[in-house]
């Protein structure tokens, strides 16, 4: 008779705690593909607690690395890892990055790293070819999630994961798109100034403070039940933002306990807001297209929607007028 009591017991702690874990994950919504279920919970540790159920991730970001650089950083310590949220069919902006901005060959005594960040296709032909390309750039990185635009957290959490792991040791990070050119000057020598001592819980870029838009019709819709708020925390605009390396650990971690959005910069600045970390404005980063001019281009950072042609052919002239006064 005993037996039985302490074994119905046993069975009562056992449905309870399945049950209080259920309730205390999020679980993704629709606009996220491409996500594993949670495998079932497993109780047959001795010190089992309730309180291990609540902290629990509820973003565990249990992804596999299907294409990786793991020892990219472990010969040279780079001072700026750039990391490029990019799609399989954009060869020519990533060949076009590469030979120009992106190369990581343009700063002698400045270790830079460049890696561009995918998830997987649903086309395996495409997958195949970014395969290949990696075999010959060995800059890409690869996680087991659809890459699809409302997938872009997931994908710079695997850039925030990918540093924190294998470039730990590195002095700055940016992370910025495939249609963006970087004045690399500038951010080398102007912002980041590789002779002075690097920065700690550092975060800039073009501040952004708004709210949601609630208009379904919007690229930028965020509904009602998974943002309540009227206010977003302020945060960077995903076309480009620069943060010290050991961010990237403190945003990858934070991330595990904050409910995933869709809208990729905009959890970022949540992931900012618990840190306690505030991003500083820099009126260099641009996130708009900007008719080019040597004079305009040599006083900013970045500058949105170029196209590879235009990246050639801006980078080839900065390069070649460096003499030329403004």
């Amino acid at each position: 008779m005993a037996s039985k009591v302490s074994c119905l017991y046993v069975l009562t702690v056992v449905c309870w705690a399945s049950a209080l874990w259920y309730l205390s994950v999020t679980r993704p919504t629709s606009s996220y593909t491409g996500s594993k279920p949670f495998s079932h919970l497993t109780v047959a540790r001795k010190n089992f607690t309730f309180v291990n159920i609540r902290t629990r991730p509820i973003n565990p970001h249990s992804f596999e690395f299907l294409i990786n650089e793991p020892n990219k950083c472990e010969k040279n310590i780079p001072f700026l890892v750039i990391l490029i949220s990019t799609t399989h069919k954009e060869f020519d902006a990533r060949q076009a990055i590469r030979e120009t901005w992106g190369d990581e060959n343009n700063f002698k005594g400045i270790k830079i790293a460049t890696v561009f960040l995918l998830g997987k296709n649903a086309d395996p032909v495409l997958n195949q070819m970014v395969e290949q390309e990696s075999q010959i750039f060995h800059d890409i990185i690869v996680e087991d999630f659809i890459d699809s635009y409302h997938n872009l957290t997931l994908k710079t959490l695997m850039g925030m994961r990918w540093v924190a792991t294998f470039c730990s040791k590195a002095k700055y990070v940016m992370k910025t798109d495939s249609d963006i050119f970087v004045n690399m000057d500038n951010l080398i020598y102007k912002l980041l100034k590789p002779s002075t001592k690097p920065r700690r819980r550092y975060f800039t870029g073009y501040v952004i403070n708004g709210g949601p838009i609630r208009d379904v019709r919007s690229k930028w819709y965020m509904p009602r039940d998974l943002y309540p708020d009227s206010n977003y925390p302020p945060f960077c605009s995903g076309t480009g933002y620069i943060f010290s390396a050991d961010v990237a650990e403190l945003i990858y971690k934070t991330s595990l306990h904050t409910r995933l959005l869709h809208l990729e910069d905009v959890y970022v600045g949540l992931c900012l807001r618990k840190l306690g970390i505030h991003p500083f404005q820099n009126s260099g980063f641009n996130h708009w297209k900007m008719a080019y001019s040597l004079c305009r281009y040599r006083r900013v950072i970045t500058v949105h929607q170029i196209s590879p042609e235009e990246m050639h052919r801006i980078w080839n002239d900065m390069s070649s007028k460096k003499h030329l006064r403004c």
